[in-house]
């Protein structure tokens, strides 16, 4: 539950951006999303230096040791560093050394690039436009709590909420009343494998882990159970790169550590995923079209339409695997006959 000191405290972030010169804002929460991972991956590496000051072993290095062809220590883009700097400082080591570092995440092999938010960093734009404006904004970040697994889902699920408040991007939105009555009317429980194809911010798969937690909290104490959770039980797809990075962090911020969340046109010949999911639960694109010859052959077959509702239609059944159960929203021209090929 989020209290309305740190909601304030949300709210002044997202107004820094709005006053800095920052309008759009499916980009005020990608770039709050890049400096959220920087404080998480620094946490992470703090925890890797104690335990190997304990156990009087070498530290896992998830932000490499040494410096780097300029001579800068990579140590400087450790959030506990980089925040004590002075703006124009801290504007250079962003801009110069920390997003070539995550945009080269994946191809570095360690261990910082296996999570599912760095599978889709590769893409990362570093669009804050004044040392001054990034200042603000560290500085009003690290006054806000990531300490309990509740409050980093929560917070950013305030921030994500802001999105569908801004209107033209609220179709990434779906009102978390209908999610929850979703994934209530599927059950889940911890054996499942499930798929939304029309991931967005990845809602579904949220909800649907809360659910896990709080109906079969045994789970992870079952150690086949918990890596199920963490490795095999959520999959998400979308052809947005900027939606795949949010969605990505919102999942490690609810404690799902490696999703699969990939870059996908699910109605697209791309997409060959045949009875693979027990449960689909998704808001897929309406009123919308495909080009005729992306269409996967195997839906063709079922339903001859671009209409992307109908194709959606016809997707779930070929994902599931025989006894699967879908839930998803369809427009009610899909119900009521007025939705044709």
């Amino acid at each position: 539950m989020l209290t309305g000191d740190l909601r304030n405290k949300v709210d002044q972030v997202w107004n820094a951006f709005w006053s800095g010169g920052i309008a759009n804002p499916i980009e005020v929460i990608e770039q709050i999303t890049y400096l959220l991972f920087l404080r998480a991956l620094d946490s992470d590496q703090t925890r890797e230096d104690n335990k190997a000051l304990r156990l009087k072993t070498q530290p896992v290095r998830l932000i490499p040791a040494g410096t780097d062809a300029q001579g800068r220590a990579h140590d400087d883009m450790r959030w506990s560093r980089f925040k004590n700097m002075a703006p124009a400082e801290m504007f250079d080591v962003l801009s110069n050394q920390v997003f070539p570092f995550l945009r080269g995440l994946q191809a570095s092999g360690g261990p910082a690039a296996e999570s599912a938010f760095a599978r889709h960093m590769q893409g990362a734009r570093f669009t804050i436009p004044t040392p001054g404006l990034l200042a603000k904004v560290v500085d009003l970040l690290d006054t806000i709590p990531l300490h309990d697994r509740d409050t980093k889902g929560d917070l950013y699920e305030y921030m994500l909420g802001k999105i569908a408040s801004a209107g033209q991007n609220g179709q990434f939105r779906t009102p978390r009343h209908i999610i929850d009555l979703m994934v209530a009317l599927t059950a889940p429980p911890p054996q499942d494998t499930i798929c939304d194809p029309a991931s967005g911010t990845c809602g579904f798969l949220v909800a649907a882990s809360e659910h896990l937690r709080d109906h079969h909290p045994a789970l992870f104490r079952d150690d086949a159970d918990r890596r199920h959770f963490h490795e095999q039980a959520f999959h998400g797809f979308d052809f947005d790169p900027t939606m795949l990075r949010i969605s990505a962090m919102n999942l490690m911020l609810h404690s799902i550590t490696n999703p699969e969340i990939d870059y996908k046109d699910s109605v697209s010949k791309q997409n060959s995923i045949c009875s693979k999911y027990t449960v689909c639960l998704a808001n897929p694109p309406f009123k919308g079209t495909v080009d005729a010859e992306s269409i996967n052959d195997d839906l063709k077959a079922v339903t001859n339409t671009k209409k992307t509702e109908l194709l959606f239609l016809a997707l779930f059944p070929r994902m599931l695997k025989t006894g699967g159960r879908c839930a998803c929203i369809v427009p009610d021209g899909v119900l009521f006959g007025s939705s044709k090929a």
